[in-house]
């Protein structure tokens, strides 16, 4: 930590050092860490700064500071919490992006941190109100926006707060209902139900009922009814009436402002990189974002007064209370902000990688730790990435004249690089039926007919298959694992043999160096795994070679096998098995570096000198997730943050950039037309993230259907199968996950109660006329009614109304009534039961049986990461030790003394709490909340792998 940073806040020393988030609250102008045990609480009261520190390329850690204030916080705490924002982005290095949050405009990053909501609470440290949890339980309403994050808000508990167009909870103290308006939105319908069940988790201790409520459809179920009364009787509900907060601010074309001394000034011209001083301060104005941005060696100070000039400037205009601001360091820009950039050339930034070893190495010495020969690379066991099924049958066709051509079984594994390849690998994996694996290879030396023809022709194979395949994009030097492995082995060979090829050099004139098995060739063997042992023709001259790898020199008919000083068994092995390919029968000579005869040299044209250094494999980073949307003809993209597999919504298209390929995800709730220009998505978006990126335009890009996702996709979630194969809209999964039952009456013809309505209708007239008739319960919660005749009539029309329910739930079984377990839980199995007209009249002996049954609560844990954390007490029954913690020096994968008896794909599992934490950098409940694919790479990073 720098000397700068002691002299600053003393509550920010030690911040950002884990992954995870970290929350202050300003208390009488200072900050004050904020319990975990509170995170996800935010008083309406104060302001907060909030710290999400995650991973980075290199083992760097990324910041992301927010400041959070509320709509009762006073100025003088707003601008304490800017102003600490800055000192804590010093703290961090200055390379944090900050963000202002305002209660109820927060951005969808923030609330990612807090799934499935945040609940603003009343009050705050200064106010003296009393802390809700110290009062009795008092109902609330909250309306509920949002398909992926939810803003969730609390407004009057009264009828006129309904409308139409949104999703309502209504928490009371024995039921939470959800009332769906007629015109909401099935993804923010799907998004409520786990608000629900984490109140009911968090404020019922998981015991209460829960019920569904549909705007305008009265079926009489007693739900809602009951839901009804306690709002004083049924009646007509208006309109949405539109308030300040339902204002979206609109994206405009982009204004940059240069700021001196407090004064913004209109910079003309293009958008250019070029245009920013690292000595000065800008602000860019989108009309729905506003970035400052901060070069790289202004003053602290300055850095301070600039998010006040950002306020200053909307307030100016009048701005909505929605429009966001970003603070950006020079050199640390996102996505969002360079986008507006005509051009955004990549520069030569510091090393990330760099400064994340610095920081590690100093955390390390700072805990005790011997950094010592920590800068020298350790071996480590090489990752094998998630793999289709082997055994599987492969069918290759070339690209020739015009259609295509099957190639023979003996010449599967060769490519030309002139040429284009159509691969279908048809598998099967656990018990699903086949599925089917479909690409296209492109040469990088294949011409733009025979690239075009490919793609036709693969879609139309697609097509025929009816949508099952995974497709494929795969271009020349940049084929994933899972397109090699089905390959033994794979070569790419010079030159090509398609007519479309041959035409093309004959036009331009240029020599044909078409691989032939008499000529002369030099074939490098780098990798000897399943996933990347693939084979590639090099230039035939001694620089090619390199001491790292093995190469194959084929000349006439003499074939050599040269073997690096650094090379393994493995890759001479591998020399052998392709010089039989190319050139069954032939005869090898082995030829170790140093000990070269005259005659391999006279075939690489002479002896030169070559390299010894070992060719650097790619940075792995984190995959992002992002959904899109074209406007003006423009593609829009916006990120999904903290992602997880509820946020692929059967209605959307959305796109996984893992930096090594693109997925391309459709729901199956898509449009026909929109599914068809999948590719064109994916190509639009790949165009853009490598100008603004760096990202190779050439990385695999795949489209991947609902229901159809291979593991090299799943592999980036915390996957449920048992999600997965849930069917219906947003809404209708989420009801059978979270509840055990479809929500089957958005699917029930109007005309199924045969007279119903009408008695329905008579009974609620009554008991709206007896709630009139006398003043309605406070809060609406229910009360005994004052006055005889009062009491009366409303008992009577209670009961017309329970007469007409009780007699029509013989015919109509509500998902609602089958919610009303304590356990609040129905097998799919039973759900489907009720879908049968057959098994109506045993309903109700069904559902008493269910609601008998013990149902474990679903949590985050046991929903998002199933069979992710490891049973330990499982482990000890199950094997020949019974202890349950061992060192960290016994668990590791290269272990001197390794214990025996365990699980080893789960060493880390036995680590203590507290060494735990010290080796991998976060909590045993922080890491089993990671995806299997993170948890894999930190495990790789501790030799616990």
């Amino acid at each position: 930590m720098s000397s700068s940073s002691k002299a600053l806040e003393p509550a920010f020393h030690g911040a950002g050092q884990r992954i995870g988030t970290e929350i202050w609250r300003i208390e009488n102008f200072q900050p004050v860490p904020w319990p975990k045990s509170n995170f996800g609480k935010f008083y309406s009261g104060d302001s907060y700064i909030v710290l999400q520190t995650s991973a980075g390329k290199g083992g760097a850690f990324l910041y992301d500071i927010h400041f959070w204030l509320g709509k009762d916080t006073s100025q003088d705490e707003a601008g304490t919490a800017a102003i600490k924002t800055v000192e804590l982005d010093v703290v961090l290095g200055g390379r944090a992006v900050q963000y202002r949050e305002i209660q109820g405009h927060e951005s969808d990053k923030f609330l990612s941190y807090f799934k499935p909501c945040i609940i603003p609470l009343e009050g705050g440290v200064a106010s003296g109100f009393k802390k809700p949890e110290e009062e009795e339980f008092e109902t609330r309403l909250y309306i509920c926006k949002g398909k992926r994050v939810v803003r969730l808000k609390q407004v009057p508990f009264s009828r006129s707060s309904l409308n139409h167009d949104d999703v309502f909870i209504l928490d009371t103290e024995g039921k939470i209902f959800q009332f769906n308006g007629a015109n909401s939105n099935i993804q923010e319908r799907a998004k409520a139900l786990e608000v629900i069940q984490f109140l009911k988790d968090k404020h019922h201790e998981g015991k209460c009922d829960v019920a569904i409520v549909d705007d305008g459809k009265l079926q009489a179920e007693s739900d809602s009814g009951e839901f009804w009364v306690l709002f004083g009787g049924f009646a007509p509900i208006a309109k949405k009436v539109a308030t300040e907060d339902d204002i979206i601010p609109e994206k405009t074309s982009a204004q940059l402002y240069a700021l001196f001394l407090g004064q913004l000034k209109a910079v003309d011209g293009d958008l250019s990189k070029s245009v920013l001083e690292n000595n000065n301060c800008y602000l860019l104005d989108c009309g729905s974002e506003v970035f400052i941005w901060v070069g790289r060696v202004t003053q602290v100070d300055e850095r301070k007064a600039a998010i006040q000039v950002a306020e200053d400037f909307l307030a100016s205009q009048n701005r909505p209370k929605a429009t966001h601001i970003y603070r950006l360091i020079q050199g640390h820009e996102t996505h969002a902000f360079k986008s507006n950039f005509d051009s955004w050339p990549l520069g030569s930034a510091p090393s990330v990688a760099e400064e994340g070893r610095g920081k590690v190495a100093a955390l390390l010495k700072q805990q005790g730790a011997s950094t010592k020969g920590a800068s020298k690379s350790t071996p480590v066991n090489e990752e094998v990435p998630p793999l289709l099924e082997g055994s599987g049958k492969i069918e290759v066709w070339h690209i020739n004249g015009g259609g295509k051509n099957l190639v023979p079984n003996e010449d599967i594994g060769k490519f030309y690089s002139g040429d284009c390849y159509i691969v279908l690998y048809t598998y099967h994996s656990s018990e699903r039926k086949e599925d089917y694996y479909l690409c296209s290879w492109i040469g990088k030396d294949s011409t733009e007919g025979d690239r075009k023809l490919a793609d036709r022709l693969s879609s139309t194979m697609y097509n025929s298959l009816k949508g099952r395949p995974v497709q494929g994009r795969i271009f020349q030097g940049k084929e994933p694992p899972q397109f090699v492995a089905i390959f033994q082995p794979m070569v790419v060979l010079k030159g090509g043999i398609s007519s479309g090829y041959k035409n093309y050099i004959a036009d331009k004139g240029l020599n044909d160096e078409t691989y032939t098995a008499d000529g002369v060739a030099l074939m490098l063997i780098s990798g000897t795994s399943l996933h990347n042992n693939k084979v590639i023709q090099v230039e035939a001259v001694a620089t090619s070679l390199n001491s790292n790898e093995c190469f194959l020199l084929q000349s006439g008919s003499s074939s050599f096998s040269w073997h690096g000083n650094q090379s393994t068994f493995e890759q001479q092995n591998l020399a052998a098995k392709v010089a039989e390919f190319l050139k069954p029968g032939s005869v090898i000579k082995h030829a170790k570096e140093g000990t070269e005869n005259s005659s391999f040299w006279f075939a690489l044209g002479g002896k030169q000198n070559y390299t010894s250094k070992k060719l650097s494999s790619e940075v792995v980073r984190d995959p992002h997730l992002f959904g899109f949307s074209f406007n003006k003809g423009k593609l829009e993209v916006e990120e999904i943050y903290n992602f997880s597999q509820d946020d692929l919504l059967t209605e959307d298209i959305l796109i996984l950039d893992t930096h090594a390929e693109i997925f391309v995800w459709i729901g199956q709730s898509v449009d026909p037309k929109e599914r068809q220009n999948a590719f064109e998505f994916g190509q639009k978006y790949l165009d853009m993230a490598s100008s603004l990126e760096g990202l190779s335009p050439n990385v695999p890009l795949y489209k991947v259907t609902e229901g159809n996702e291979p593991c090299f996709f799943t592999s980036y979630f915390s996957w449920d199968p048992a999600k997965a194969s849930v069917h219906g809209n947003s809404f209708q999964k989420k009801v059978m996950l979270l509840f055990g039952a479809g929500h089957a009456v958005e699917e029930k013809a109007n005309g199924t109660n045969q007279g119903g309505p009408t008695q329905r209708a008579s009974a609620l007239a009554a008991l709206n006329s007896a709630f009139k008739s006398s003043p309605s319960p406070k809060a609406g919660l229910a009360s005994k009614p004052r006055g005889a005749s009062g009491g009366s009539q409303r008992a009577a029309a209670v009961a017309a109304l329970s007469s007409v329910l009780t007699a029509e739930k013989k015919e109509d079984v509500s998902p609602s009534r089958l919610n009303r377990s304590p356990a609040a839980g129905t097998s799919p199995h039973a759900a489907a039961k009720f879908e049968d007209s057959a098994e109506i009249e045993n309903s109700k002996e069904v559902v008493e049986v269910k609601e008998s049954e013990t149902i474990e609560p679903i949590t985050e844990t046991n929903v998002e990461d199933s069979g992710s954390k490891p049973d330990i007490d499982q482990d000890k029954n199950n094997t020949e030790t019974s202890q349950s913690t061992f060192s960290y020096e016994q668990l590791k994968a290269k272990s001197d003394n390794p214990v025996t008896g365990i699980d080893y794909k789960r060493r880390e599992a036995y680590l203590s709490d507290k060494e735990f934490q010290f080796v991998l950098e976060m909590t045993k409940d922080a890491f089993y909340k990671l995806p299997k694919w993170k948890q894999d790479m930190y495990k790789r990073k501790a030799d616990l792998f």
